[in-house]
């Protein structure tokens, strides 16, 4: 019996190290930037139900300052905050699109957020995206100002 449990646990693990990445489409490219680029400009325009529409109930953001922001209502709540602090017009340009599998992409994003002195604070974000019902929803932000990035 430990044999057989020992095979079976040995199996799955090669299964998962050894898997083909999913073939990324370039629709689902085209999909995932549009739904980074509406929640950009939901996000300018305040628009708190178009917002809520583009994400997961269980999201979570992890901003540049180390705030968490879990669940639809922390990361709404935190989002009003961060553009009411920021009222300039940030910029996302999405650089890149990876499909884990059929239902899971990563897009990673370049995320640009003027300053006060009109100097533009550059950083990334990283964005997690699911496809729920056949629609692509945002599940997972992290926002990131690596040192010595210009």
């Amino acid at each position: 019996m430990k044999k057989l449990l020992c095979f079976l646990c040995l199996s799955t693990l090669s299964a998962l190290l050894f898997a083909q990445p999913a073939t990324t489409s370039s629709a689902d490219v085209q999909a995932i930037t549009s739904l980074v680029d509406r929640h950009q400009q939901a996000r300018m325009a305040r628009d708190a139900a178009t917002i809520r529409n583009l994400l997961t109930e269980d999201v979570d953001q992890l901003v540049s300052s180390g705030e968490w922001r879990r669940g639809i209502d922390g990361a709404l709540s935190g989002m009003q905050r961060s553009s009411t602090q920021n009222p300039g017009g940030s910029t996302l340009t999405v650089e890149t699109v990876r499909l884990l599998d059929s239902n899971t992409a990563i897009a990673d994003a370049r995320y640009e957020l003027p300053n006060s002195d009109g100097s533009l604070r550059r950083m990334w974000s990283t964005f997690v995206a699911v496809r729920k019902d056949g629609e692509w929803k945002i599940t997972a932000i992290r926002n990131m100002e690596p040192s010595g990035y210009r």
